[in-house]
């Protein structure tokens, strides 16, 4: 019987061992992981530095019992830092860095991002950590006036210069604008691909060795201008010149005035002269407490006078002045094409001495992670920080630590909404907002970015004016539609040398008039402006 039963446990064990063995695999796989299920104390060492008067806490998420660090205070510096047991390096493999973040308050004005740092000087204290500890990767949202996004920052050592340069990522997404858990995630591939995250949905893929992705570029260009060079005195850069043999015609009259009054008109039937536009207010009264020594004569406040409602006008009659058909504003010759012209001068072109290139980038290894802010807003939570060299892992964290938590504040957040607005406008206002964020964070409207997003985050204010902002993003987006088809640049012309570039210009100096002044000139000649009429004038 005995040795029946050891063949059926052989099965079981050695389920047991490849289970274990997994385990195992994936443990290795997770190269720092902070829950704060545990007061912080102890792992992490607030700075001691004066600036950094914020109270961290270690507090529970509203509306759950998973815990994680708090920025207890309004208008506060803060300063927090875990030193690892070993060095993580970014040079081998994938490393995926990714983290949780609640605003439980919102994010008016503020960051909400880590520092990975490299190894400090020597001499350097942790008590100490603050705005200057050097750091390798800055990553997380930052969000004040017209900043919104979730920064991606890495410094890279110049092998040049020996000099540490950030390198800032272009175009980089929006932080999400509610009050909810999300989960922010940076994937560094061996490859030199970036991979940004946000609740497990790629928002933004890049290059670190691509010059359209992160500013300024990690290789610097293989040639600069050349500081000591110089333009010719000689070199002229107007592409056009008043006419020198232009003359001013003889009957231009620069005195002329541009209005003449019109001795035409005729004062309208039904005019009363004898009656004035506004009378005393028959219905006033001095007020009882009106001191004439104190406060003079009292007077009455004016009011319109109801004859002249039925009337033509009230008052004394003035002729309408007119535009004066010998008015043609002052002359300016002609402009003609420069002779002399030889294009927009630029130095000349000549070998970077700080040049380098590169296979990948030479990551300073991460020492440390730290927390250094400053925020207006409180109620900001911190939690689950994972390091690890798998991206299935930080998946996994997702799914079982922040995942179960979203799931819930959206189901609450989307009861709140049905008893804030029962016809549901407010869940549509969520959904419109959601697309909003989305175009702010199309790459060719980079340069709108900042309009875009002041007028999504005044529509979050004021509910009632989302229709208006929606059309004036309409109105953003056909503007640079239209620049493109229609705002191209002047064909350029032949210039002399490969240092030039010919892209006309004009100039003031020496007498010219300039595009600026024949536009003037076009508007002057064109149909007068009227001024307003009273109704002394109709």
């Amino acid at each position: 019987m005995e040795g029946r039963r050891i063949p059926r446990l052989v099965p079981a064990l050695t389920l047991l061992l490849i289970s274990f063995a997994f385990f195992q695999i994936r443990a290795s796989e997770v190269i720092f992981y902070e829950s704060f299920d545990e007061p912080f104390e102890g792992r992490w060492v607030v700075s001691e530095k004066d600036d950094y008067k914020g109270v961290w806490k270690h507090s529970k998420s509203e509306g759950h019992d998973d815990y994680g660090l708090l920025v207890s205070e309004k208008a506060r510096k803060y300063a927090i830092v875990n030193q690892l047991h070993e060095i993580v390096s970014l040079k081998d493999g994938t490393v995926v860095l990714q983290y949780e973040v609640r605003l439980q308050n919102g994010l008016e004005c503020g960051g909400a991002y880590l520092k990975y740092l490299r190894p400090q000087d020597v001499g350097w204290k942790i008590k100490e950590f603050d705005n200057e500890s050097p750091y390798t990767i800055m990553f997380g949202p930052d969000k004040c006036g017209s900043t919104n996004k979730v920064h991606f920052i890495f410094k890279h050592k110049n092998p040049k210069t020996g000099e540490h340069m950030e390198h800032h990522l272009k175009y980089p997404p929006s932080v999400p604008y509610d009050k909810l858990s999300h989960v922010y995630t940076a994937v560094l591939k061996p490859d030199n691909e970036l991979r940004i995250l946000i609740d497990g949905e790629e928002k933004k893929k890049s290059n670190f060795l691509s010059a359209e992705d992160f500013e300024p570029p990690l290789i610097p260009p293989k040639t600069i201008p050349d500081p000591d060079d110089k333009k010719p005195e000689d070199w002229d850069e107007r592409a056009k010149i008043p006419d020198p043999d232009a003359v001013k015609p003889d009957d231009w009259d620069e005195d002329a005035a541009m209005e003449i009054v019109d001795e035409d008109a005729v004062k309208p039937e039904g005019w009363l002269d004898d009656e004035p536009e506004e009378i005393d207010d028959p219905e006033a009264t001095k007020p009882e407490d009106w001191d004439d020594e104190e406060d003079g004569e009292f007077e009455p406040p004016k009011v319109d006078n109801p004859k002249c409602a039925t009337a033509t006008g009230c008052g004394e009659w003035k002729r309408p002045m007119k535009r004066n058909p010998a008015y043609k504003g002052k002359w300016h010759a002609p402009l003609i094409d420069n002779p002399k012209y030889k294009g927009i001068w630029k130095p000349q072109e000549i070998p970077n001495p700080d040049y380098f290139e590169l296979e990948r980038p030479e990551f300073d290894p991460i020492a440390a992670i730290g927390i250094e802010i400053w925020t207006m807003q409180d109620g900001i939570l911190f939690d689950n920080i994972l390091i690890a060299s798998d991206e299935k892992v930080a998946e996994t964290y997702r799914e079982t630590t922040w995942k179960p938590k979203f799931d819930v504040e959206k189901e609450k957040q989307k009861e709140e909404d049905k008893d804030n607005d029962s016809d549901g406008l407010s869940s549509i206002h969520k959904k419109v907002f959601d697309v909003l964020y989305k175009i702010a964070d199309v790459p060719f409207l980079d340069p709108y970015k900042p309009k875009i997003l002041d007028l999504i985050e005044k529509a979050e204010r004021q509910p009632n004016i989302t229709v208006g902002v929606l059309v004036s993003i309409v109105v953003i987006i056909l503007t640079f539609f239209f620049k493109i088809l229609f705002g191209g640049k002047k064909p350029a012309a032949d210039v002399p040398e490969g240092r030039s570039e010919a892209a006309p210009e004009t100039s003031d100096s020496q007498g010219g008039g300039g595009d600026n002044e024949d536009e003037n000139e076009k508007e002057e000649t064109g149909a007068a402006p009227r001024r307003r009429s009273t109704r002394r004038e109709t």
